[in-house]
């Protein structure tokens, strides 16, 4: 068999990008993944061997670049002093020695020491201390931006209020970062409590603990059984730690929960040992865990080894293998998407998977279930790993009875009845209802439209949604802002103080940032990264409109399917016709974003730059977004791949840190006058 083309890997290449975008997007924004982690995580780890291997196919926005999920916007927003960076993953032994041997090269010594703890499956939080007393709580979001949820967080009873010890050994300024669990005894515990008293039980304790945290009455969150293990320090000013382990004993000290299932100072043979025992016990520990995480001991190996932009050279996280159970295929219906694409379901006899009840999984495509021979009334193993929808892996076929049905592809729209079209993808076919008209895509571009990422219009869910197109109230985009009180509180599920807050939401969303905007409009190969690399180049909606296929092409990180899709959209007159329609409802739209300064000369584009120390003519976070506006990537920290040190007053470690790498260091003066000749 030949090996592909460099064509067909650049395809594969943005095929993986574009599912694990969307992937992601279904996951942490819409609560509706229709893929496991671990499913998840090996094409992520596929797209990354491509990247790695073909530099020239990895994109701004790749998925591989990403930190993460980001912030939603209940609560007041806060941006992390230093990044809280995802981590890669590692899925057998293999990986994990690979990981091992790349530092042994990057250090150039073999003897490298870890410390490995249990990767808990809770909600990551930063807390911040001044002077030994707890200023602020907030969640890692998207890694660079999170909710502050101090008052959530301070009824949390493990997490000190006022750091314990000795008062001239607390520090100045302590990030702490930790993982908010409720343990599996709780966990029953409050479900059994919810059920006596009629109300929902949670599906698993991470949801619970998630849901709780989120609460903006904080005597609600009172009332769950919290709690935290701490694992790692954010910004510290006033206290230096020399290890991971040094610094997991000292904030013990200071009265955080640490972890009793941690090893430090070992070798890498005694890492692997580690994964084995944890696998061991896991089932009898009191808490959830999906793997396990290795670190680097030494913080100064660790600040040697750097990081990448979407996590640490540093560290991995250990996955666990896929909960795995049996259970019977009782149906498979259709979904209608709002592009579509009809996609199968396979509707499942409830069965417990990891602590969860799962009742569907998705079936992706018709190909799919022919490669797999899946049929109705089938015994099926289904796959579960972290909280998500699962996979039907297989049917077991030594269980057939002869009953079973084979499912056949409807050769028209369940929904509107119209004709069905068959595409090839790659590997693989789609169908697609051809009816733009369709109410099923009508219902999906509307319920994209108001989602998390675009306006963000908090009460429109899709049950809602759902209700008011079947009633006639919804038949535009521009219906959505003409929404009334009273009209809204005759539904079901509705009151008049529900109603009102809807109302209140809609009018908020008429302010709305034109990245926001962009990807709401819901335009073919035009993800929220997509919308966030247009942005930075124009400064209003109407330049977009006005721009050529070819200008929008130039933009680094915006490939062709996206910029001729974008230039069709705005070269389509009902397209016009709806977004003219919405800014008549009094919708404004401004740009967030820092339009970045186009110039050969600019020394700062694509450079990635380091500020140290005080400024004297403004404001770091000033310099920063100027230096944002020049196309430049504001890191945490010194590596061997930054390009400037932007050096202040009294600069830190990191001066030093550049001078040995050849880093060029720039002073005020010279940045300032930068500043003054490209901006």
């Amino acid at each position: 068999m030949n090996d592909p083309t460099p064509d067909q890997i650049r395809r594969e290449a943005r095929r993986l990008q574009k599912e694990l975008t969307e992937h992601s997007y279904q996951y942490h924004v819409l609560d509706d993944p229709v893929i496991s982690d671990a499913e998840y995580d090996i094409l992520l780890k596929r797209l990354i061997e491509i990247e790695e291997e073909f530099p020239e196919f990895s994109t701004p926005d790749s998925p591989t670049k990403r930190v993460g999920a980001p912030p939603l916007s209940a609560f007041k927003q806060a941006r992390h002093s230093i990044a809280m960076l995802s981590l890669d993953n590692a899925f057998n032994d293999q990986d994990v020695l690979d990981f091992h041997k790349r530092i042994v090269k990057n250090l150039n010594r073999e003897d490298i020491l870890y410390t490995v703890e249990p990767k808990l499956d809770g909600v990551a939080v930063e807390l911040t201390y001044e002077n030994g007393v707890l200023v602020q709580a907030t969640t890692r979001g998207d890694g660079i931006t999170g909710e502050v949820i101090t008052e959530n967080v301070r009824t949390i009873g493990s997490v000190p209020l006022k750091l314990h010890g000795d008062k001239t050994k607390t520090p100045f300024l302590l990030e702490v970062r930790g993982e908010v669990i409720i343990k599996k005894t709780d966990f029953d515990l409050l479900n059994k409590k919810r059920l006596e008293n009629k109300e929902n039980v949670f599906a698993n304790p991470r949801n619970a603990a998630a849901g709780s945290l989120r609460q903006l009455d904080s005597k609600i969150t009172a009332t769950r059984p919290l709690d935290i293990f701490v694992y790692g320090i954010g910004l510290v000013q006033g206290i230096s730690f020399q290890s991971q382990s040094q610094m997991l004993t000292l904030l013990k000290e200071f009265g955080f929960p640490v972890n009793p299932n941690i090893e430090s100072g070992i070798n890498i043979d005694k890492v692997l040992k580690f994964y084995k025992e944890l696998e061991v016990i896991r089932e009898n520990l009191d808490y959830e865990i999906d793997g396990m995480v290795i670190k680097v001991d030494d913080f100064s190996l660790q600040r040697q080894l750097g990081e990448k932009i979407k996590s640490p050279r540093w560290a991995i996280a250990y996955k666990f293998a896929a909960m795995q159970r049996t259970t019977t295929i009782k149906d498979i219906i259709i979904q209608v998407g709002r592009t579509g694409t009809l996609t199968p379901v396979a509707i499942l006899e409830p069965v417990n998977v990891g602590g969860v009840m799962v009742s569907r999984a998705t079936l992706h495509n018709e190909d799919e279930i022919k490669r797999k021979d899946i049929r109705i009334g089938d015994t099926a193993l289904v796959v579960r790993a972290g909280d998500v929808i699962p996979k039907v892996v297989k049917s077991i076929k030594s269980q057939r009875n002869g009953n079973e049905i084979a499912f056949k592809m409807p050769t028209i729209c369940p929904v509107c009845q119209s004709e069905i079209e068959k595409i090839k993808r790659d590997k693989s076919h789609i169908n697609k209802c051809i009816n733009a008209s369709c109410q099923a895509q009508f219902k999906g571009r509307i319920k994209h439209f108001v989602s998390k990422k675009a306006l963000d219009i908090d009460g429109l869910g899709k049950k809602i949604v759902d209700q008011l197109v079947n009633e006639g109230l919804i038949k535009s985009f521009a219906d959505i802002f003409l929404l009334e009180k009273d009209t809204l509180a005759d539904l079901d599920r509705m009151a008049q103080k529900s109603a009102a807050n809807l109302v209140a939401s809609v009018e908020k969303s008429k302010k709305v940032s034109l990245r926001r905007f962009l990807y709401a409009l819901g335009i073919d190969h035009t993800g929220e990264n997509a919308a966030k690399l247009i942005s930075e180049k124009f400064s209003t909606l109407k330049d977009i409109m006005e721009t050529s296929e070819d200008v929008l092409q130039q933009i680094n990180g915006i490939g062709p399917e996206t910029a001729q899709s974008v230039s069709d959209f705005f070269s389509n007159r009902e397209n016009m016709a709806i977004i003219k329609d919405v800014i008549n409802c009094g919708v404004e739209i401004s740009n967030d974003q820092p339009v970045i300064a186009e110039s050969n000369n600019n020394p700062f584009n694509n450079k990635r730059v380091v500020l140290t120390g005080t400024l004297q003519t403004m404001p770091r976070s000033k310099a920063k977004k100027q230096l944002e506006k020049l196309g430049a990537a504001i890191s945490s920290s010194i590596s061997s791949k930054t390009h400037f040190l932007i050096a202040g007053q009294k600069p830190g470690s990191k001066f030093v840190k550049a001078q040995k790498f050849g880093i060029e260091i720039m002073d005020e003066t010279r940045l300032t006058a930068l500043f003054n000749q490209y901006l």
